[in-house]
């Protein structure tokens, strides 16, 4: 949430920073400002505004009435303080000579604001940026004005998460930088440095990137960094080329990024596919994780949130009905509040699209304080998450920008897929022959999807429907009941229709008494031993009036004796039909929310990456 941007180098500052911002507008926020370093007037000139970063840009026509080549931009989601200009980022001291941007919390905000009091500084805005700002300029004073001592100083004094980008009047054209659990990235190219919260506000400009640590500073100057440890030694730091293609950040012709990810979940599941399996066998040497210590391993927990958290419960049908492991999945935001029973004998696979969400990347450390095992299952090279974990399943989903998941849910299927299997070879719950079967059935799935997405003129039209309702509920069982939690979420989250998921053999303990004439329930049916369970449930709702629509795989017609509409996914393995059985719920999903005119990238309250708690 939030989204940072940084410029030094030869080009006018408010055009890049503006631009880097629109890249950055998925991650969801409230308001927006940029501070520019003007080298002739000697001053930094400061522009902010209440909503979409459109009204920044009328304001400042483009960039182009700040002028300066130096400069740092926000997009600010609230926490401390209503979404109002007062309180959008960039934040100054009194003096105006110390301005910053800053996304997190600073947890003990309200301790250091009474210091801050005491020692004469007054607040103008609510916020918990404005605090950190001022308390950067007073150990900036009280240090001999030296910007890497403040930066030490705040890093020593705060607690809680944060990214922070600082500029100094002293030193008009640097920019200082410290992080610590919230993501930061730093560009370099010719001449210029760029910083940003993620890869595609500066994959336009650079492909070379470091990635700065947790509690560490780094001073970015025309084209060069020098990093600096707590300690405010120097300090070296490994040049990334970012392998995605910048097209790939773009929308390429499609209305929304939704659509246009759903359409690329063929592509990015096969490279998912392709980058763990070699001569038709899971090879995990690029992991780095050995036959032997998957076979040591006694216990797993999958640990997420939100759609990650669903992929965990896909995960478990698999593991435990493939690898005959005990599985649990966890919601990331309660693990670590409790007393897990976890140890050395224990894998813990820590699912996350960003790498960053700040409640997984807690639950990860403290798996690991007890002594597990840890892999991570994400997106971006270089997250927080993949730095602290024992070993890393890159997914291929490339960049994602929607803010509802899509196809980074899909590799994270795969990902686990691919894990089960390992698992139950090394295990030897399975034998070489189920193996091939397996490897084999699974590399057919992206045509599947492919074969899915060429036929969706009949949810489009149901969409119309969908949208007239105020409450629809998703029911299943087994790995089908796992489907219908990320179908109910991405209907939720895009469209503000109520909807929940039922394990369907609990709708008569309770549930089914919300059900009234004309209530949308949707039931999702392709597991062949709970078909006819499945389908006895959804003829209880129908008999209280309900409308159904079915989920099933071909071969199912039966199924519209019951349902009102039945969409058809292709037959596969029963273990990977939730890689097809989401797909129209995805889309049905996304043609409600564009029927009822919603900003489907941008839902209402939301952020791509949640490096709060």
């Amino acid at each position: 949430m939030c989204g940072i941007v940084g410029y030094i180098g030869k080009q006018q500052a408010g055009p890049v920073l503006l631009d880097g911002l629109k890249k950055l507008e998925y991650r969801g926020y409230d308001s927006a400002g940029i501070a520019v370093y003007d080298e002739f007037a000697k001053k930094t000139e400061i522009v902010k505004a209440k909503g979409r970063l459109s009204a920044l840009v009328e304001k400042t026509d483009g960039g182009k009435s700040l002028k300066g080549t130096c400069g740092i931009g926000h997009t600010r989601w609230a926490t401390h303080g209503e979404p109002s200009e007062l309180n959008a980022h960039p934040h100054f001291s009194d003096d105006g000579k110390v301005v910053a941007v800053h996304n997190g919390i600073i947890e003990n905000y309200a301790e250091l604001k009474q210091k801050l009091l005491n020692k004469g500084y007054e607040f103008y805005s609510q916020t918990d940026t404005e605090i950190a700002t001022k308390l950067i300029c007073y150990y900036y004073e009280k240090y001999g004005n030296d910007p890497v001592t403040a930066m030490e100083r705040f890093i020593l004094r705060t607690r809680g998460s944060y990214a922070i980008a600082v500029m100094f009047y002293d030193f008009p054209r640097e920019i200082y930088v410290a992080r610590k659990d919230s993501p930061m990235i730093i560009g370099v190219s010719d001449g210029e440095a760029f910083l940003a919260s993620d890869v595609p506000a500066i994959l336009k400009y650079t492909r070379n990137v470091y990635y700065i640590g947790d509690r560490e500073i780094a001073r970015l100057t025309d084209g060069g960094v020098t990093f600096y440890n707590v300690d405010r030694e120097v300090i070296q730091k490994e040049l990334v080329e970012i392998k995605w293609d910048a097209e790939a950040a773009e929308k390429g012709g499609y209305e929304h990024f939704m659509m246009k990810e759903i359409c690329e979940q063929p592509k990015v599941v096969k490279d998912t596919i392709n980058c763990a399996v070699k001569d038709g066998k899971v090879d995990f040497s690029e992991i780095g994780v050995t036959d032997e210590q998957l076979k040591a391993f006694k216990q797993v927990y999958i640990i997420g949130c939100g759609s990650a958290y669903h992929v965990g419960m896909v995960a478990l049908y698999v593991m435990e009905k493939l690898a005959r492991v005990p599985t649990r999945v966890e919601l990331a935001s309660e693990f670590r509040y409790r007393s897990p029973l976890i140890d050395e004998n224990t894998l813990v696979v820590v699912i996350s699209q960003s790498g960053e969400t700040a409640d997984s990347l807690a639950a990860l450390r403290e798996a690991k304080k007890l002594g597990a095992t840890t892999l991570a299952i994400v997106n971006v090279v270089g997250s927080s998450i993949a730095r602290d974990a024992d070993f890393v399943f890159y997914t291929k989903a490339g960049p994602e920008i929607s803010v509802a998941t899509t196809k980074a849910y899909s590799t994270q299927l795969i990902a686990c897929y691919l894990l089960a299997i390992k698992m139950a070879r090394v295990n030897g719950s399975i034998d070489e022959t189920r193996e091939n079967e397996l490897i084999a059935e699974l590399t057919t799935i992206p045509d599947k999807i492919s074969e899915l997405l060429k036929d969706e003129r009949e949810i489009q039209q149901f969409a119309n429907v969908v949208a007239a309702k105020s409450n629809v509920f998703f029911v299943g069982r087994g790995e089908d009941y796992a489907v219908c939690m990320e179908g109910s979420l991405k209907l939720k989250e895009i469209s503000y229709i109520h909807s929940e998921a039922y394990a369907a053999g609990e709708l008569k303990h309770g549930t089914i008494s919300l059900i009234e004439e004309g209530t949308l329930v949707i039931g999702v049916l392709t597991q062949d031993e709970l078909y006819e369970k499945t389908i006895s449930n959804m003829v209880e709702t129908k008999s209280r009036g309900a409308l159904i629509m079915g989920v099933t795989v071909k071969g199912r017609e039966n199924v519209e004796s019951t349902a009102d509409i039945t969409v058809y996914v292709p037959k596969t393995d029963p273990l990977f039909t939730a890689s097809l059985a989401v797909v129209p719920l995805q889309l049905l999903a996304y043609y409600v929310s564009a029927y009822k005119g919603y900003d489907v990238d941008k839902p209402r309250n939301l952020a791509k990456s949640v490096t709060v708690e």
